[in-house]
């Protein structure tokens, strides 16, 4: 129930809304899905994703969906041109089709991976059936040398991802539209295999997902199962992402890690097979030659709120990551901000040059409350924020923004020739931490 109880004058007329009777959760549960957006496929392709299989240098991968009618499926590329008539040089691609079904829904899945194509160059395509096509959308390839380039992270989703998670995904693009990639860091849904949920996710992005490489975590909403005695990999993930394989064999396309122009970057499951994992972790971290190293996962090693203590994960990964001089350590699950570089110290503390930094973080309205545990150099709660994170040779550039534009956090990360490190705490001056304490219940 709405009630209008007031107004004020203030360059024009601002009404005053008292929501009664309704909890934030109820708000978030509203008419918006079903009214907004049809959650089942049809014959024109749509839920339209860009991500990575290989090599990022010569490969791109895209995923769709349709209605089961669709079973002949393609996608069409060419080098980009000022001129609309590369239509007539593009290459066509049959796709591989997966069919799903869930309860009361089905759909085909589609995907297609470019190979061959050129480092560093600008390619158009579209994707679709012989008489359904999508737009054409242009992506860019990611070059051999490592230049300086940027992306964005975005913390748990969860909740209201159409209503508010949307504003979150905007704001981070409008701010960095150049970035090449996003990392979403896990919970992109609240029910792992609720297809609306998920519908809704895609919704919020858009035609982003489609322009963006995307680089999906799993975290524990991407499972479900009875009591959580046993988890199950929700049926939609792998239908609708297309991922390296090259982690684990026990954990598919949630285990992986690709090089992106002097990074590698690392993802973690961070809900099964913690030990088997690290065997891969070192293994990846001692092969690796690239200058930056930058791991993300769901969980946490330092807790940001009440209530956890992922200490199975901290005693196995985080010792390689200090041994192998991770430089970030990028996690979600604690609906909180929190960035830290020397923990076990506890805050306020003197900078260790050469430990990883811990980014805590989250984009979506569902939010906790700060532990007392104050491990943390800069934290907020109750607040949306994106990060945009931004590699220049002997320089990587972090900062975290709130969703209104207001930059919360700030630091540098600078290497010399002989690989030491330098940390620069850049948080803006006078901008006091956000600790608004919200009204929901204990984490889960």
């Amino acid at each position: 129930m709405v009630k209008i109880i007031g107004k004020m004058k203030t360059r024009g007329y601002l009404l005053l809304i008292v929501l009664l009777g309704q909890s934030f959760q109820s708000l978030l549960a509203g008419d918006l899905t079903e009214a907004a957006y049809n959650p089942y496929p049809t014959q024109f392709p749509d839920h339209i994703i860009l991500s990575w299989k290989d090599d990022p240098t010569s490969t791109q991968s895209v995923t769709w969906r349709t209605d089961t009618s669709i079973h002949e499926a393609f996608a069409e590329i060419a080098p980009a041109d000022a001129s609309p008539y590369f239509i007539y040089t593009a290459n066509r691609i049959e796709a591989e089709t997966e069919y799903l079904t869930l309860d009361q829904y089905n759909a085909n899945y589609h995907s297609v991976t470019f190979t061959g194509l050129q480092p560093g160059s600008l390619y158009v395509y579209r994707v679709g059936s012989r008489e359904r096509w999508s737009e054409w959308f242009q992506f860019r390839m990611a070059d051999k040398q490592p230049l300086p380039f940027k992306f964005l992270y975005l913390g748990d989703g969860q909740e209201g991802l159409l209503s508010l998670c949307s504003r979150a995904i905007r704001a981070a693009f409008s701010a960095a539209p150049d970035a090449r990639f996003i990392v979403h860091g896990g919970d992109l849904v609240d029910h792992a295999r609720a297809y609306r949920d998920w519908n809704e996710w895609f919704a919020a992005a858009g035609w982003i997902n489609a322009c963006i490489p995307i680089v999906p975590l799993i975290g524990n909403h991407e499972y479900y199962d009875g009591n959580w005695e046993e988890l199950f990999l929700t049926p939609l993930w792998r239908p609708q992402f297309t991922l390296p394989e090259n982690g684990i064999k026990e954990l598919p396309e949630t285990n992986y890690y690709f090089d992106f122009q002097g990074v590698r970057l690392l993802i973690l499951n961070s809900n099964l097979e913690i030990e088997k994992q690290a065997e891969w972790l070192e293994k990846v971290l001692q092969s690796n030659l690239n200058g930056w190293t930058i791991v993300a996962f769901h969980h946490t090693i330092y807790a940001g709120t009440n209530n956890r203590d992922h200490k199975e994960i901290r005693d196995a990964w985080n010792p390689l990551f200090i041994k192998y001089k991770v430089d970030i350590i990028l996690s979600g699950h604690d609906h909180v901000y929190a960035r830290g570089n020397s923990p076990e110290e506890k805050a306020p503390h003197s900078p260790d040059e050469t430990g990883p930094v811990y980014v805590v973080s989250v984009s979506g309205p569902k939010q906790y409350n700060l532990n007392k545990d104050r491990w943390m150099d800069r934290a907020a709660e109750n607040t949306q924020l994106y990060q945009i994170i931004g590699i220049d040779h002997n320089t990587l550039d972090y900062k975290a923004y709130t969703v209104t534009g207001e930059i919360y956090d700030a630091f540098q990360i600078v290497k010399n020739s002989n690989g030491y490190k330098t940390f620069i705490d850049l948080q803006p001056q006078n901008f006091p931490e956000r600790t608004f304490k919200n009204t929901l219940t204990a984490p889960k």
